[in-house]
């Protein structure tokens, strides 16, 4: 049997990296709750729900069955939201073997807990090898062929390698960075400066403020990300800036478009369900507000953004604050 590899969820990203490796001739087996997702991609081909249009190869195989999934191949990727991972996780750890390696490519950490993801996976599986894949990586794009670069990290150099050589193509470059700390954190708090910056969009700001909402964006990701142990070189990379960067100028982007919805005076709860699918930005915001307090780690934009969605504050009286804040340097 051939090289094989397989998906728990049939969210867009994980549907577009599942093309992409069945278009280097890799068996892949995908797994999804919704039975109307699975017979999508099965019968016609196509993943209606999150990638329209787009023709899913025949050497991609969807079905309802987790078990028989997880025990078609010895590479396993988790293509769930962030906050279903230790559910996910713990529900199918009885299929899957310790000798499968996990890929992780949700961005997020557990509100719960305050963990990051590979932490979770490493507690509900604590006898496999754990890979981030993260990067600024529309599964839009990433469908279409479309040049991308991302970054994997694990704890584990030949994983990481192994993982670089299985997904890199011709259109998709992969790097491998030792920082799996900073890779996470770039890759999860960039969601909420992204639904910051639509909200600024959803107002009528314009591309100065855009401009400062991501710069001192990336100085909040620096701020939590090394004092949670993260490198500051990797948040210049690919999970940090070049993550920020898609995420907050493109519509592809699912947390700016939220945001715009609620710079435009909908409610979370109409952004939410307008955009149709799951807003990373949401939870993380409330996970990193919680977690900045505990660790005393100055995050206005957060903190903002936080009383915006959880608060009720008005969006422009928001900006106001924040921008007559006390004096200080841009650098301390």
């Amino acid at each position: 049997m051939g090289l094989s590899v397989s998906f728990l969820g049939g969210g867009s990203f994980g549907t577009a990296l599942s093309i992409m490796l069945a278009k280097k001739g890799i068996e892949v087996n995908l797994w999804d709750r919704k039975n109307s997702i699975v017979q999508d991609i099965n019968e016609r081909r196509e993943n209606i729900k999150y990638l329209h249009k787009v023709l899913i190869p025949n050497n991609v195989k969807a079905s309802i069955n987790a078990e028989q999934v997880i025990k078609e191949s010895g590479i396993l990727v988790l293509a769930v939201p962030s906050q279903a991972v230790r559910e996910v996780c713990k529900n199918f750890k009885q299929f899957i073997s310790k000798d499968q390696i996990i890929v992780n490519i949700a961005k997020g950490i557990e509100e719960k807990t305050g963990k990051r993801l590979s932490e979770v996976i490493e507690e509900e599986l604590p006898e496999n090898k754990v890979v981030v894949l993260s990067g600024p990586s529309h599964a839009e794009e990433v469908a279409l062929d479309i040049p991308t670069t991302v970054v994997v990290s694990s704890k584990d150099v030949n994983c990481s390698k192994k993982i670089q050589n299985l997904f890199t193509t011709s259109k998709f470059r992969v790097y491998t960075n030792k920082d799996i700390v900073g890779v996470e954190i770039g890759g999860a708090v960039k969601n909420i400066i992204a639904l910051a910056a639509g909200i600024s969009d959803g107002i009528g700001y314009g591309d100065n403020s855009k401009a400062a909402l991501m710069t001192r964006g990336i100085a909040e990701v620096v701020r939590i990300g090394e004092r949670l142990g993260g490198k500051r070189e990797t948040f210049s990379g690919l999970s940090g800036i070049g993550d920020l960067i898609v995420t907050c100028t493109s519509m592809h982007s699912r947390n700016r478009r939220a945001g715009i919805l609620i710079g435009q005076g909908k409610s979370v709860e109409e952004a939410i369900k307008e955009v149709n699918m799951v807003v990373e930005g949401i939870s993380a915001c409330r996970a990193f507000y919680k977690l900045k307090n505990k660790l005393n780690v100055e995050m206005p934009i957060t903190e903002a953004l936080y009383e915006i969605l959880f608060k009720g504050k008005d969006p422009r009286y928001t900006v106001y604050e924040l921008m007559t804040r006390a004096k200080k340097s841009e650098t301390y």
